[in-house]
């Protein structure tokens, strides 16, 4: 919600400065998200009267202008301003920047200053000013035209109170009586006991007896229907500035007089309506909830299929708007309009909730609807609309109908003082209640330590005690809440060893040179079905946009759009983790504190690497990322502990470039490059390397073994070098494996640190075979080494090769 601060003081104007009263709003639950100014700053400029618009002697669009300035310039002699404006004319007032203005700053930060100039020849003594120019609007069509009454000479941020601020609410759902200036001022009024002025309404005499007849079919769509006739009206007339200005403070933009009016009234009062064309309309009008295949093109364009959920108003022969949301375009307004019919009514929340949001759009109407309009005050705000239409745009008013069809019926609140009292955590009484009461005009009935309240017609969010304390405490003001320390001892939880906080696990990924990122769980369909092969997700019930529809069953699609995300903005070296959760499918997950029957919630820890594997330096040539970049990278956090990385197949990865992650012989998770395909499919170059992916189950990353002590070892350690021959076929892993299992007691470690394969087949290597080098930590703690122990070590380890891996030894 959006609104001038100079339109709230109109209807409530306390002894406080701009700062104080946001202050004010914010505690008491109103939050104000921004304050902004109105107008950019600049200075020097002042209303002025063209008097004389020449053709320029030497260029065809421009146009020599002697312009009144006031007295207070030029001893009060016409200035000469050269101006190429194609509004430029005689007896306009416009905005007039005078020699030693500034005008708002530009790109560059610094503002604009107007000196005397000299345009092809003639000089000019300042400059006439767009809206553009003082940044009051993007419209560059030509100047600003002031209204005729503009005194001339006023400085132009007095004459259009551009020192004005605008104050942006973040409301809460339940709120929605705060969805207009009337009823932020009641708020205020009752904070500070300020007096609130309303607008002046005087009901309107019919002089013409036409009616609309209404139908209501729908009392559960529709509570309320009001509406009028009003003929030759003047559709072409001018909307007054002051409306254009509250409009645009509140980030609408101006339509037409009619439009215009109707929106006016819905930020004032929070009445949405609508203003029919009335020579449109075929007989009457019905209010019903539409019927399956019927279409309605809307004012926005589209053109929606509707059903029996949603609501809509109908005239003989076809449908003319939906409910509570947005207007057709059959009956709307347009240039050659002459006769309206205004209506208002009161839908019922229920009605109108979500119906927009159905069609992939939104309203201010619906917003309203939604969280609840006023149905009391109806009758007043069409008298409010047609008030303000004749004054505008003329014409004659017809008899108010008004249809009360089911009226919500107010279901009075019981508050216990003692009650109160306890959850605020202060000493309140009675009367201190009855007072909050009475400042937010609430009705009450007294009793022996209680107040019944009957909630008013605009307050939707009055059901339960709870909500009648909460207004006690906002009133009274949370700053006189005592600082009370708790009761209870604060004791802190020691953390078993063999468990790593979550918050250290960030730290460690992050050492890793990885980012952190936080995504929504809830993802594209897509996402689930191509990159972890999920053909039935958890969908929800009221997803936030159509697009992000299911839950989660894995993190490389969130990984995959921080990607794509960094690299619409040129980032060339993307490295992320996320810890987030996923949901699948587990009948035998029962409900309880934490869980939901059938769903399993389990912690993952995903993550991605992209672009090149250091940052770039001289001394090295830039080299992409690859499998085992990220390898070493896992390896690295679960150190001392041992990962298998087992070739496997993923959906997302590809086939030839993946691994199931093992430790302790259990999967724990995935790693690898992503499928060629999947890169082709979501637009990632090819030419930078493969994105690699990994997930791995939170838990196992967080449990990790204690360290044991040892002893430093009395006797030295031997190393002996070996060569064997081996197949192609043998993997690294094999290799070490085999070492581990040879049973020789001496052999501490392996380690590879050669491999070599010629050319062309020769000597003792054969076709299809390598020679692999391993060097050997050998080691007794109680004795010195002999030769004979060593030679009868390493003959174990030749004969194990052998006998498993078919290894012989390179002479």
């Amino acid at each position: 919600m959006q609104f001038p601060e100079s339109w709230l003081r109109a209807f409530c104007n306390p002894p406080l400065n701009t700062q104080e009263l946001a202050s004010l709003l914010t505690m008491s639950g109103m939050e104000v998200e921004e304050l902004s100014p109105a107008a950019p700053p600049f200075s020097g400029i002042v209303v002025a009267e063209i008097l004389e618009a020449e053709q320029h002697p030497n260029a065809d669009k421009l146009r020599v202008c002697k312009v009144n300035a006031g007295p207070a310039f030029n001893n009060g002699e016409p200035l000469q301003i050269v101006c190429g404006a194609p509004n430029a004319r005689a007896g306009i007032k416009v905005p007039l920047a005078t020699v030693g203005a500034e005008l708002p700053p530009g790109e560059d930060g610094k503002p604009f200053l107007i000196k005397v100039g000299k345009l092809r020849g003639v000089e000019s003594f300042g400059m006439l000013c767009s809206a553009r120019e003082l940044k009051l609007s993007e419209d560059h069509g030509g100047l600003l035209e002031l209204p005729a009454e503009a005194p001339v000479g006023q400085n132009i941020r007095e004459f259009l109170n551009l020192d004005d601020t605008l104050f942006t609410l973040k409301l809460t759902p339940n709120l929605g009586h705060g969805l207009s200036v009337l009823g932020v001022a009641r708020e205020v009024a009752a904070l500070t006991g300020a007096p609130l002025t309303l607008p002046a309404i005087t009901p309107v005499k019919p002089v013409v007896d036409q009616t609309v007849p209404v139908r209501v079919e729908a009392p559960d769509l529709c509570g309320r229907f009001a509406g009028r006739v009003v003929r030759n009206v003047n559709h072409k007339a001018q909307t007054p500035a002051w409306m254009v200005q509250r409009l645009a403070r509140c980030g609408q933009r101006s339509v037409s007089a009619l439009v215009d009016i109707s929106n006016y009234v819905m930020f004032e009062l929070g009445r949405p309506s609508h203003i029919f064309d009335l020579d449109k309309i075929d007989r009457e009008l019905i209010v019903r909830w539409a019927k399956a295949g019927e279409q309605l093109k809307l004012l926005n364009g589209n053109t929606v299929e509707l059903d029996e959920k949603v609501g809509v108003i109908a005239d003989a022969s076809q449908v003319e708007s939906l409910a509570g949301i947005m207007g057709g375009d059959h009956t709307a307004v347009s240039d050659d309009t002459r006769n309206v019919y205004i209506e208002a009514a009161f839908w019922w929340p229920e009605a109108v909730m979500g119906r927009g949001r159905r069609y992939n759009f939104s309203t201010d109407a619906g917003h309203r609807f939604e969280r609840g309009v006023d149905p009391e005050s109806i009758a007043e705000h069409i008298e409010r609309i047609t008030q303000l239409v004749l004054e505008i745009c003329g014409g004659e008013a017809g008899p108010l109908v008004d249809q009360r069809v089911n009226m919500p019926a107010p279901k009075p609140v019981t508050l216990r003082v003692a009650r109160a009292a306890k959850v605020i955590g202060m000493p309140v009484t009675q009367d201190e209640c009855a007072g909050v009461f009475r400042r937010l005009g609430l009705p009450f009935m007294q009793g022996e330590g209680t107040l019944t309240v009957t909630p008013p017609s605009w307050r939707f969010d009055i059901s339960i005690e709870e909500d009648l304390i909460e207004e006690v405490i906002r009133v009274l003001g949370y700053g006189k809440l005592p600082a009370t320390p708790p009761l209870a001892p604060v004791v802190a939880k020691t953390r078993s060893e063999s468990r790593r906080g979550v918050h250290a696990l960030r730290h460690a990924v992050a050492a890793r040179d990885y980012f952190e990122t936080i995504n929504f769980s809830f993802v594209e369909e897509r996402w689930e079905r191509e990159l972890a092969g999920e053909e039935n997700p958890i969908r929800l019930l009221n997803p936030i946009t159509s697009q992000l529809s299911v839950m989660r069953t894995s993190l490389m699609g969130s990984l995959l759009n921080v990607l794509r995300h960094n690299l619409a903005r040129k980032a060339s070296r993307v490295r992320v983790f996320e810890i987030g959760r996923v949901f699948l499918r587990d009948a035998s997950v029962q409900t309880g504190a934490a869980s939901v029957a059938g769903i399993a919630q389990p912690m993952r820890l995903g993550g991605l690497a992209f672009g090149p594997a250091d940052q770039q330096q001289w001394s090295q040539r830039d080299r992409a990322v690859d499998f085992f970049d990220v390898k070493g990278d896992l390896e690295a956090l679960f150190a001392p502990r041992q990962l298998r990385f087992v070739a496997a197949g993923h959906p997302a990865l590809h086939p030839g470039r993946s691994a199931r992650v093992e430790l302790d012989g259990q999967p724990i998770g995935v790693i690898g490059e992503l499928h060629p395909k999947w890169r082709q499919a979501y637009e990632l170059p090819q030419g930078a390397g493969a994105p690699v992916l990994f997930e791995l189950e939170l838990d196992a990353v967080l449990a990790r073994s204690l360290p044991v002590g040892q002893g430093v070892p009395r006797q030295q350690a031997v190393l002996r070098d070996i060569a064997v021959i081996v197949s192609d076929t043998v993997t690294h892993e094999s290799l070490m494996q085999t070492i581990g299992t040879a049973g020789d007691a001496l052999v501490r470690s392996a380690r590879l640190f050669d491999i070599f394969k010629p050319a062309q087949p020769s000597g003792e290597l054969k076709e299809g075979e390598r020679s692999m080098a391993i060097r050997l930590e050998l080691l007794d703690e109680e004795a010195t080494l002999t030769d004979e122990r060593i030679e009868q070590a390493v003959a174990t380890v030749l004969s194990a090769l052998g006998e498993k891996l078919g290894a012989r030894l390179r002479a």
